[in-house]
């Protein structure tokens, strides 16, 4: 991903300042040079940020051989909220599933497509929640890049004694966002590229340590005002006015560990998971600002299947939040899971 974002913006800065000035546009880097010394340096550096960046064992990885691709895809998620209680109270809060099906044309990194939310369908949620990811990896370093939020759209599942419950609760608003960058160690052998994000082919089965720095935020306001005296009773009598509310800034070091397994000519199937270790600065449930310790966790697996120019993937993610304040132990998780089906190409 890294080479083709880095020869996307050369292309663009050259159309903008040289290609005015050239015959005719070329996308060959060769072609390109010719045109005087400011491209030939320009494509000269591009060259030599592409293999510090973004070179491989050709024993492990190769590249797919190809700059265009079509795909269509789904993508379905939901939250999950747990509280622990003073009491051994127990408290589970699920939203509905949220479902998207798109179509998308790629060429090197840049992606034009549509997606429609199809939860409606299935009695799903239709417009309370919306996510945005966005990630890319190249040999050495890997970026990933997300906001969610959550406004209605959840149910109460259990309550303390009260348990098979299928309630409406929208006296809920979450909100995060967060930004992770991390350093292959096994770079060399080992590319994420090839499970998740289908622009790499791992050719033989190897796994890498990676570490890295997060930052992320997390805003939340549970309400169970409206919630009958039996269950409210259950609260801890220092939540002001029967609301959880955590506002708060994280900074840890994140380190993980991922594997691919080859099986077979064909398939690939990965697996990886990252825990996070760091501090929380803000709010929780006080106008007081605190410091204190945090944890989060981000679990991903795949397999990816490459034919010849097809390749189908199927990706799975989880990620854990933990927020411990009292004797209340609050846990979020965002679940999802991803499909594609696409061909790669070549035009010239």
């Amino acid at each position: 991903m890294k080479n083709k974002l880095l020869k996307v913006i050369l292309f663009v800065f050259l159309g903008l300042f040289i290609v005015p000035q050239a015959k005719a546009l070329s996308l060959n880097l060769d072609s390109i040079a010719e045109w005087g010394k400011f491209p030939r340096f320009c494509i000269n550096t591009y060259r030599w940020g592409d293999k510090f960046f973004n070179s491989y064992d050709s024993l492990y990885v190769v590249g797919t051989g190809t700059k265009f691709n079509v795909k269509i895809t789904t993508d379905s998620w939901l939250d999950k909220y747990y509280f622990s209680l003073p009491g051994n109270h127990k408290v589970d809060l699920q939203s509905d599933p949220s479902t998207s099906i798109g179509a998308y044309a790629t060429y090197l990194a840049v992606s034009v497509g549509y997606d429609i939310n199809i939860s409606n369908l299935f009695g799903g949620v239709k417009h309370a929640r919306s996510r945005y990811r966005f990630g890319f990896d190249c040999s050495l370093l890997g970026v990933e890049m997300y906001w969610e939020n959550n406004d209605v759209g959840t149910k109460l599942k259990r309550f303390g004694p009260f348990t098979d419950l299928n309630i409406p609760f929208d006296g809920i608003k979450i909100g995060s966002w967060g930004i992770d960058a991390y350093y292959f160690f096994n770079h060399k052998k080992y590319s994420q590229a090839a499970a998740f994000n289908f622009s790499k082919i791992q050719r033989r089965s190897q796994g890498s340590l990676y570490a890295g720095i997060s930052i992320y935020a997390q805003d939340y306001d549970f309400d169970f005002s409206s919630l009958n005296e039996d269950m409210l009773s259950l609260l801890p009598d220092y939540w002001p006015n029967y609301h959880y509310k955590v506002k708060t800034h994280n900074y840890g070091l994140r380190v993980g560990y991922g594997y691919n397994w080859v099986v077979g000519r064909n398939w690939i199937v990965c697996g990886s998971f990252s825990p996070t270790i760091g501090v929380r600065k803000g709010y929780i449930n006080s106008e007081t600002e605190k410091t204190t310790f945090s944890l989060y966790d981000r679990i991903k697996a795949s397999a990816v299947w490459n034919h010849d120019h097809w390749f189908i993937g199927v990706v799975g993610k989880a990620d854990i939040s933990l927020v411990s304040e009292r004797k209340t132990m609050f846990v979020g998780a965002n679940i999802s899971l991803s499909a594609a089906v696409g061909y790669r190409f070549n035009l010239w």
